[in-house]
């Protein structure tokens, strides 16, 4: 959802242009935003006309846990699965993606925000990623998982060796979450293909921790 406050507007600069609108740099939108002229540099207080906003409510998720906080947007703002936005609430100020849209008849991928019931979100900033690992002599029936923290930012790529949580590992394909975009396919196979860690559903890979599988 986009932030209700614009980084730049029209207004007059009583230095410059006291008759005649022109282009100013929001400097702070609290109270009385400050601003400055982009022709003079002047910075002066002004009036901002901001559009109405609603209150929706949103269900964060994160790590197995929820939490219900409530953000503003533009009632005639669409909103999407898949976008992300910053909820400040009691829990903390984080990053979130839209997972889901609940509507009173249903759920949608895409809706106006004054017809949105519920936003159903999940944390990105910091995420767990699920890791699989073969034993690098393809014993499939020996295959084990674990989770790593990671940032959401960091990238994971297909081909690429890892050392996380006392294991080494190299990636074989990278599933995607349902609620990625930007990317061609659901898996990732190829040598060289990355996603981000907020996008990583599962990493699938070998294991190349020295120690791993000793006892076999």
């Amino acid at each position: 959802m986009s932030d209700t406050t614009p980084s730049h507007v029209p207004a007059t600069c009583p230095a410059c242009s006291p008759e005649h609108e022109t282009a100013h740099e929001v400097l702070s939108p609290g109270g009385q935003p400050t601003v400055r002229c982009t022709d003079c540099d002047h910075v002066h207080k002004t009036t901002i006309e901001r559009e109405p906003t609603i209150e929706c409510d949103v269900i964060v998720s994160q790590d197995g846990e929820s939490f219900h906080t409530r953000v503003e947007a533009p009632p005639t703002e669409t909103i999407a699965v898949g976008e992300e936005f910053v909820v400040d609430s009691e829990m903390a100020l984080m990053t979130v993606r839209i997972t889901s849209l609940e509507l009173p008849d249903g759920r949608e991928e895409e809706a106006r925000a004054d017809a949105v019931s519920t936003i159903w979100t999940r944390a990105v900033d910091n995420v767990s990623v699920n890791v699989t690992v073969n034993p690098n002599d393809g014993r499939h029936e020996d295959t084990r998982s674990f989770e790593v923290l990671v940032p959401g930012d960091e990238e994971f790529a297909v081909g690429s060796t890892r050392s996380m949580a006392d294991e080494e590992f190299t990636i074989k394909s990278i599933k995607l979450r349902d609620d990625t975009t930007g990317y061609d396919h659901e898996q990732l196979d190829f040598s060289g293909d990355s996603a981000y860690a907020k996008d990583v559903l599962r990493i699938y890979a070998d294991d190349e921790t020295s120690s791993a599988w000793s006892a076999w």
